[in-house]
């Protein structure tokens, strides 16, 4: 039997949820798909929009999967939109032209930006906040106008965002919000209160009670009227006043609409007509519009259960928030106005710590009704479940910093832990009694914490208080981790494997503790990591520091700090990969990749890079690899810091410093962001009052950007930052693991890495400080080292002195371009760590 069609029209977070969910489930592929995507791209985080700011990099937002491309029976057609739907003919026609049959349909459309009625609102530089396109727009406005004003129309959760996202880009936001206070819909007075100093204190500044009343031209900018005689003087205007739902086509299509727009549709999703749903922020359910990517997720999910023959209802939603604009922790659950009769406020507010913090209760204070948290939002993901529950005590010390906290094992297994995705206690429990004993596969399995992450410490407390021991050992032959093994070796000063394990292990050890404690004594100390019995702990590529390639041949990668080279330089690469017969290939980190080398060939090939002024990139090591940089203040004309004396600075500083895993460094003299900074592990972005610094940017499977750590940094400062930074990742974190993944785990995330390295919170700042500079001043090129100590060199003589006749372990391969060796024997060593 044929599959049936489904078209899906829109391709936001929620059409693609819909998607993924139905194919994830329909094993008899009884269902092909085909998604109409009007915007240019596929589905992206749009919750996580301002993001993109800095990156301004599309693909950075992509949710996972995102193309289908593994998915024969789903046609995502990427900037073709519906026009029209005839649901006699059960046909779309798409802007295309094309005509799509249809069994079912689903409208996914979502939600456009409203603008108000202002006269002027429609003038060239005022913009709405709501898709890529919309920022891009906003982007190209503001070019070259730092230090302007800007103007958000709302204060809402849109309208802040809008603020930051125009701070980053070097203007000064005002935000002007008819309403007494920010945020009005998620916090009370009180709450709007602090928060309105927050960001104030942050340089947004804030019009409450106001209206904007008209908008006119202004020079080459735009004149803002607000009530009264108040006039705003901006380069743009960005309104950020409220969403409606997408339902013109669907009207079109004679689609029952409801009273206040959106989609007519039952707790089942469907619509006035036969095989037509809708989901997400174009439905009204039962007469009810929801803005909330949750309530989405639950309404796509009964939508491909109904799909498959089950009887999917959308269950209410939850419009809990937890956000962090600006810095800024502000959380809101269940009824934060005490609307329910009878309910009580206990309310704590602590000027001095800047925080707030109120909780609802029935009128006997023994339920949860709802809470809102400003300035501290940490108790939100094991208040929030509780709503509707007993409370486990008083109330007010639930909210006081001395009282009592309540974990999330002492939930009940019905409580939603993840909002997002619906994942109750019991689900979790369940899934890490079935053997699921740690985050990632919690996550993988569950869902929990895979949207906005806020459920993160909740999960890790039951992963804690499950009974399931979650061993820290590093292998086999030690009990402890990498973080406690640098403890241990830093505190000893052991130098070298045998000892420790003899002190602290048991066995010979393996390829996984042997790599891992030869970083870690190269980390502590400015001895090469050939040296004496440390060669035999390293994997390939360390050991003959040059990457392995799948060919059994080894890349050599020259440092270039910067991207900076000399002409001689050039020539000498140049020379090399001709002489050699080597692959030459410029990497998008600002060096040249030299391919095909062999091993006996190394040393020789060292030598000439070495006397023409060059080092090691250690491209083969966990350890920095690049400082990208612009040419910034230098040379570009936006330009507003020198970014590539910075950059160079910073490589040169960190270069050989063994860490976890690899390090990748950003530097861009503008918020322009040509050198991407805002996706690697310490990326500094340039303003007129100084640097910003941001961290934790990873690539790899799951794409992460970089969160920023501190602001408006002078270049000692900036450096004094990263250094500690470093160390501290260095210091704590495990094996393989990534600063994003570091941040994700490590006990109180970004906030204390920043209490730790700006506020020295642990009091080990100088120890850090001291630790970096040692390093610096010990570094050693380590190519050049090889070639200065003829006892390491010995370790490659039986290559450099092979007989001429060739190589009987090596093959070549003439059918291509150029030759191409091909290993066919060679020596035991470990495989280098993925």
């Amino acid at each position: 039997m044929s599959a049936q069609s489904l078209v899906v029209i829109g391709h936001g977070m929620v059409g693609h949820r819909l998607v993924q969910n139905l194919r994830q489930r329909d094993e008899a592929d009884r269902w092909s798909v085909t998604v109409l995507c009007e915007e240019p791209w596929a589905a992206y985080d749009r919750v996580g929009l301002s993001a993109y700011v800095g990156g301004w990099e599309p693909n950075a937002l992509a949710l996972d999967g995102n193309d289908f491309a593994d998915d024969p029976l789903v046609e995502l057609r990427v900037g073709d939109g519906a026009a029209a739907v005839d649901v006699a003919a059960h046909t779309v026609v798409s802007a295309s032209g094309a005509t799509h049959p249809y069994d079912a349909l689903v409208f996914a459309t979502g939600s456009y930006a409203f603008r108000p009625p202002v006269p002027g609102a429609d003038l060239p530089g005022c913009f709405v906040y709501r898709t890529i396109g919309d920022l891009d727009a906003i982007r190209a406005a503001v070019e070259g106008r730092d230090g302007e004003r800007a103007v958000v129309v709302g204060g809402g959760l849109l309208g802040l965002e809008a603020a930051d996202a125009l701070r980053s880009l070097g203007l000064i936001p005002h935000i002007v919000e008819h309403n007494d206070r920010l945020l009005s819909a998620q916090v009370d007075a009180g709450g709007g209160a602090l928060l309105g100093r927050l960001v104030t204190d942050l340089g947004l500044h804030v019009h409450p009670g106001s209206r904007t009343d008209a908008i006119e031209p202004a020079g080459d900018g735009l004149a803002v009227h607000l009530t009264g005689e108040t006039v705003l003087d901006a380069a743009v205007v960005v309104f950020a006043t409220g969403i409606r739902p997408r339902d013109a086509v669907a009207g079109d299509a004679g689609l029952a609409l409801a009273p206040r727009g959106g989609i007519a549709t039952d707790r089942a999703m469907r619509t006035s007509v036969p095989d037509v749903y809708a989901v997400g922020e174009c439905a009204a359910v039962e007469g009810i519009c929801y803005g909330l990517v949750a309530p989405g997720y639950a309404m796509a999910d009964a939508v491909a259960d109904r799909l498959l023959g089950g009887d999917g209802e959308f269950p209410g939603a939850d419009t809990s928030t937890k956000l962090k604009l600006l810095g800024v922790d502000v959380a809101s659950f269940g009824d934060i106005h005490a609307a329910d009769d009878g309910a009580l406020e206990v309310v704590l507010s602590d000027a001095a710590k800047r925080t707030y913090a109120k909780l609802v209760v029935s009128d006997d204070a023994s339920t949860l009704l709802g809470g809102i948290l400003v300035g501290d939002a940490t108790a939100y993901t094991t208040l929030r479940p509780l709503v509707g529950s007993p409370i486990p005590g008083d109330p007010a010390a639930l909210i006081s910093p001395a009282g009592a906290t309540v974990g999330a094992g002492s939930l009940p297994d019905d409580a939603e832990i993840c909002s997002c995705n619906a994942v109750t206690k019991g689900s979790i429990c369940s899934t890490i009694a079935d053997g699921a004993c740690d985050l990632s596969t919690v996550t993988d399995r569950t869902g929990a914490g895979s949207t906005c992450g806020g459920c993160l410490p909740a999960v890790k407390q039951l992963l804690a208080s499950s009974g399931v021991t979650l061993s820290k050992a590093l292998c086999e032959h030690f009990d402890q981790s990498r973080a406690e093994l640098f403890e241990i070796v830093r505190a000893t000063r052991t130098r070298t494997f045998s000892a420790l394990i003899a002190q602290h292990g048991r066995g010979t050890g393996c390829e996984i503790c042997k790599p891992v404690v030869a970083s870690i004594l190269a980390s502590t100390s400015s001895d090469h990591i050939l040296d004496a019995e440390q060669a035999a702990l390293q994997d390939t590529n360390d050991h003959f520091l040059a990457n392995l390639q799948k060919n059994g041949t080894y890349s050599v990668v020259p440092r270039m700090p910067g991207g900076e080279c000399t002409p001689d330089q050039l020539i000498i690469i140049g020379e090399v990969a001709r002489d050699f017969g080597l692959y030459t290939k410029v990497t998008g980190g600002q060096r040249i990749d030299l391919f095909g080398a062999r091993v006996e060939q190394l040393p020789q090939i060292w030598r000439r890079l070495v006397d023409a002024g060059m080092e090691s990139g250690h491209a083969y090591g966990k350890s920095l690899r690049t400082a990208k940089s612009c040419v910034g203040s230098s040379w570009c004309r936006y330009g507003v810091q020198d970014s590539l004396s910075m950059a160079v600075r910073l490589e040169l500083r960190y270069r050989g410093l063994r860490s976890p895993h690899k390090l990748k460094l950003g530097v861009s003299g503008c918020a322009r962001e040509c050198a991407e900074a805002r996706s690697k592990d310490v990326g500094v972005i340039a303003t007129e009052t100084g640097w910003n610094l941001y961290v934790g940017g990873n690539g790899g499977q799951t794409p992460t950007h970089a969160r920023q750590l501190a602001g408006g940094l002078d270049d000692d400062a900036l450096v004094r930052c990263i250094d500690r930074f470093l160390m501290f990742y260095i210091r704590t974190a495990d094996r393989l693991q990534r600063t994003a993944r570091w941040l994700e785990e490590i006990d109180g995330g970004l906030d204390h890495v920043r209490q730790v390295v700006c506020e020295d919170s642990l009091g080990i700042a100088t120890e850090l400080d001291d630790a970096m500079e040692s390093h610096v001043a010990g570094y050693r090129d380590e190519w050049a080292a090889v070639l200065d100590d003829p006892e390491t060199l010995e370790r490659f003589v039986s290559f450099v002195n092979a007989p001429a006749e060739p190589d009987p372990t090596v093959a070549f391969d003439d059918s291509g371009p150029r030759k191409v060796p091909v290993l066919v024997g060679m020596p035991e060593f470990p495989v280098a760590n993925a």
